[in-house]
C-alpha cells in the first residue's frame, strides 16, 4: 500500500503549527500528527522521524498539555508501528514526569519488544502512583509476550 502524499503533508503542516503562539493550536497540531500516525499509512522511516520529534517534544520544557499530546500521539503510533528501543529510550530516564505522562511512557516502552526496555520498565513497578505501577506491570507483560520466540505476528 502506498502512502497518500497528503498524509506526510498533513504532518508537515502540523509541524509548522508548533511554532504558533496559541497553545491550543499547538496542541491540535499534535492531535493531527497522532491521527495520521494511527492510520499506519506512513513509511516506517517517516514514522520513525515523526516519533523522534514527538520524543523530543515530550522531553521538552513545553507545557504539560503539549507534552501529553506528544506522548499520546506516540502511543497511538505504537499500534501500527514498532519503534526501536533506542529511539524511545530517552523517555525512560524521565523520572520526574507526572504520573499520567509516565503511564504513556511505559506503554511506549512496552511496545518496543526489546529486552533492553525491561530494566527501565521494571523500576516503575514500585512507583508510588497506582496507575504507573499498573502500566508498568502491563508493559512488562507486553515485553515478555513480544520476546517470546514462539509468537507469530505482532501484539
Amino acid at each position: 500500500m502506498t502512502v497518500p502524499k497528503s498524509s506526510m503533508a498533513w504532518i508537515e503542516s502540523a509541524w509548522q503549527e508548533l511554532d504558533a503562539p496559541d497553545a491550543g493550536r499547538r496542541d491540535s497540531c499534535l492531535d493531527v500528527v497522532g491521527d495520521v500516525l494511527g492510520t499506519g499509512l506512513l513509511a516506517h522511516d517517516d514514522a520513525v522521524r515523526v516519533a523522534e520529534r514527538l520524543v523530543a517534544i515530550a522531553l521538552s520544557d513545553e507545557s504539560y498539555e503539549l507534552r501529553e499530546s506528544a506522548l499520546h500521539a506516540l502511543c497511538t503510533a505504537t499500534t501500527p508501528y514498532e519503534f526501536p528501543y533506542r529511539l524511545v529510550a530517552p523517555l525512560a530516564a524521565a523520572d520526574g514526569m507526572e504520573p499520567l505522562l509516565l503511564e504513556y511512557v511505559l506503554g511506549v516502552l512496552g511496545s518496543t519488544g526489546d529486552r533492553a526496555a525491561l530494566p527501565a520498565v521494571e523500576r516503575f513497578l514500585r512507583h508510588p502512583h497506582p496507575g504507573v505501577r499498573r502500566e508498568a506491570a502491563d508493559a512488562v507483560r507486553e515485553l515478555h509476550w513480544r520476546l517470546r520466540p514462539d509468537r507469530e505476528g505482532t501484539a
